[in-house]
């Protein structure tokens, strides 16, 4: 049991917990597993505050805490995109391989800005001879579906409101730095948005993401599942996030999904991830609203020249 004390606190419950399996343990067996039902004793699935019984904060759940109007309005502009398959996420998937293409795809995508060039970027740099500039990229979908891109923004900013006001020495550390790029979402702390489908994760810290702030996740469902929960299994907890909760958690403690089991055949479960990409901040932070327009015009015109010259020797071959 994980739980070694539970309080009532401004009408919240508010657990403490410890650990059932000890770091050295954990790297042993956990890491890159995936979550079973047994590692799991609680899953919680009202408003709720846990702590470590080291007084550091694991994670803040609240129910019901987002606009039914914004929450649908991201679903609908933004799930076409989030349907591509891709087979880069690595361990998170489970796999340990250091090629790729090894990696089972799974439906996984990013937007707004990122810290590494895409494959086909790279791939792009070479064909025209240039050196690679500072790497840091506009994603995709901002890139060419600005206007649904815009139809995300309230949704992101409704989390943005929400980690201010739930975790707020968290994002004051975090906001302060994304205050200091233009390589963000515009009036948030967040660079950067994952989407996932139907993804059950394997057991993984986040990497890559502000080492000062703290993560969250949002679950928005079509059709029903069972299943899926969010979970910390060193501490036995578990979390059932649905469409409309809010949950914010230490990214950096291990986490993972139980499976999702489909009760509609083709229901899905969209998890929406948004953070500080840290290298990004620490590459941009001393760059001006000039350097981030013509940086992102020059990828963009790098793509568009590329586009033309491959169609160029398309039609000579013909």
């Amino acid at each position: 049991m994980a739980i070694i004390k539970t309080e009532n606190i401004k009408g919240v419950l508010t657990y403490t917990v410890k650990k059932d399996i000890n770091d050295n343990e954990a790297d042993n067996k956990l890491t890159n597993a995936f979550v079973t039902t047994s590692m799991i004793t609680n899953i919680i699935n009202h408003d709720a505050d846990v702590y470590t019984e080291e007084g550091k904060l694991l994670l803040k759940f609240r129910k019901k805490a987002l606009s039914q109007k914004h929450t649908t309005g991201f679903y609908n502009n933004v799930i076409k995109f989030a349907l591509h398959s891709t087979n880069n996420r690595g361990s998170a998937t489970g796999s340990n391989s250091k090629n790729v293409y090894d990696n089972p795809k799974i439906m996984t995508n990013i937007f707004g800005y990122f810290d590494r060039y895409s494959p086909i970027q790279k791939k792009q740099f070479r064909e025209v001879g240039m050196k690679q500039p500072l790497e840091v990229r506009e994603c995709r979908f901002n890139r060419d579906y600005p206007e649904l891109y815009e139809k995300t923004l309230p949704l992101i900013r409704d989390i943005n409101r929400l980690y201010k006001k739930h975790t707020p020495v968290h994002f004051k550390k975090q906001n302060n730095k994304a205050k200091e790029t233009a390589f963000k979402i515009p009036g948030t702390a967040f660079t950067t948005i994952t989407t996932n489908v139907n993804f059950r994760t394997s057991i993984h810290t986040d990497k890559g993401d502000d080492t000062e702030g703290f993560g969250n996740l949002v679950v928005i469902e079509k059709g029903k599942y069972s299943g899926a929960e969010t979970c910390f299994p060193q501490y036995g907890i578990g979390v059932d996030v649905r469409t409309g909760d809010m949950l914010f958690m230490n990214v950096h403690e291990l986490h993972g999904n139980l499976p999702m089991t489909p009760i509609d055949t083709d229901a899905r479960r969209l998890s929406v991830v948004c953070y500080l990409r840290e290298n990004l901040w620490k590459r941009t932070r001393e760059k001006s609203e000039y350097f981030f327009k013509k940086h992102i015009k020059t990828l963009r015109n790098l793509g568009n020249k590329t586009k033309i010259d491959n169609k160029t020797r398309k039609n000579k071959r013909k």
